[in-house]
């Protein structure tokens, strides 16, 4: 689970990343990732929409994208956040392809891979 200082909680903090990041698409999808000088720590945001499915599929698919944002969150650097909307067929997808999209992203982001 993310702690609350590796967590994005402000809808303003949601919107600047989601405007001015680097978008990021994969299959299931779309990351947008913003660095920023200040120094706090790397947090990242969810953005799952109905269009996902049912509140359970949602709900689903929300903790599976924490769950995988959680074992890369020390990997990216201080100042970064990153925001990860659901696209409707992940919720059909598996653990592995989420894992999978979120650590490949986060890397062709951060690292220039």
């Amino acid at each position: 689970m993310l702690a609350r200082a590796n967590r994005i909680t402000s809808g303003d903090d949601y919107k600047v990343t989601v405007r001015r990041g680097r978008r990021i698409v994969g299959d299931h999808t779309v990351m947008y990732i913003r660095t920023s000088p200040d120094g706090m720590a790397a947090r990242f945001g969810f953005i799952v929409a109905k269009n996902v499915g049912v509140a359970v599929e949602r709900n689903r698919v929300r903790r599976r994208l924490k769950a995988a944002s959680s074992q890369v969150v020390k990997q990216i650097p201080p100042g970064t956040d990153v925001v990860v909307r659901a696209l409707p067929g992940s919720a059909e997808a598996g653990w592995s392809s989420l894992q999978a999209e979120i650590t490949n992203g986060v890397a062709k982001a951060v690292h220039g891979r």
